[in-house]
């Protein structure tokens, strides 16, 4: 009896022996922490989009030179910083949250709400993250969206690892983590095991929009790039897609697009998509 009346009165602090609840998209959209050093619990904005708190550090971007699958645009590997905490969804933009704040759904592959958005450009996704800014709920927090550096995104990708791919460097895993070219098309996002910090879809599925131009590494130690003002190149995409092979869904696998309208990867097939960042606002 005294245990249950115990319980009864911490159930709606701690619970009694249970898990925590999943966060309510109702929930108060609200950035807490001052100093954040690790992977927080996801919070959900406006629109039900999960965003995970990235924390600072440094990390080794692009390949090595022994290994023997990366592209020349992998090396050389060098030292990253990463010296602002940000959000990233955890998940791939669906269809219905882009149909919610666009107005209309592009993709011309499997239409289906859970589905990752498909044949968006890079203007459009930009587009997404302004309109996503400047939802009512969103502006007066103050939340600020945007599509994540191609730095970021492979610190965010790596999740603290070194290896190939997030979960390790064996091929025979990559099935449980990424939809590829020998598993099947894109899918739902969320169905394959995370990455260490919580994120889906990291490799396959669909490419992802980087915000910043692609163009060639250096070799020197950098804090927060932000890729060339300049290049031959348009935007860089990450994650590879459904339609390639292990070796084109590494954590440090690179591409890019010609052009910020382009929606196609390889035409007829469309394989462009993205997830977004959202600017850490430290409290007061």
């Amino acid at each position: 009896m005294k245990r249950l009346l115990v319980c009864l009165l911490l159930v709606g602090v701690v619970g009694c022996g249970e898990s925590e609840p999943e966060v309510s998209p109702d929930a108060p959209l609200s950035d807490t922490q001052t100093q954040p050093s690790t992977v927080d619990k996801p919070i959900v904005n406006s629109i039900g989009m999960k965003l995970t708190l990235i924390p600072t550090g440094e990390f080794q971007m692009g390949s090595p030179g022994s290994d023997s699958e990366a592209s020349d645009n992998e090396k050389p590997q060098h030292l990253v910083k990463i010296t602002q905490p940000f959000y990233l969804g955890v998940y791939e933009v669906t269809q219905e949250q882009y149909e919610r704040v666009m107005g209309q759904n592009p993709s011309d592959g499997h239409i289906a709400a859970k589905y990752p958005v498909e044949s968006v450009s890079w203007n459009d996704a930009v587009e997404f993250c302004r309109r996503l800014s400047e939802l009512p709920e969103e502006k007066a927090a103050g939340h600020v969206y945007r599509l994540p550096t191609e730095a970021e995104w492979e610190y965010a990708c790596r999740a603290g690892t070194t290896t190939v791919y997030s979960f390790g460097d064996s091929k025979s895993q990559l099935g449980e983590y990424a939809w590829f070219n020998r598993n099947g098309g894109k899918n739902p996002v969320g169905q394959k095991k995370p990455n260490p910090w919580g994120l889906y879809d990291m490799h396959g599925n669909v490419m992802e929009w980087c915000q910043d131009r692609y163009g060639p590494y250096g070799s020197e130690s950098v804090s927060d790039p932000k890729g060339p003002a300049q290049s031959d190149y348009d935007h860089s995409t990450r994650g590879g897609h459904s339609g390639v092979g292990p070796k084109y869904v590494r954590s440090a696998v690179r591409n890019y697009s010609y052009l910020p309208d382009d929606r196609y990867f390889v035409a007829p097939n469309s394989y462009f998509g993205f997830r977004v960042a959202r600017t850490y606002i430290a409290a007061p």
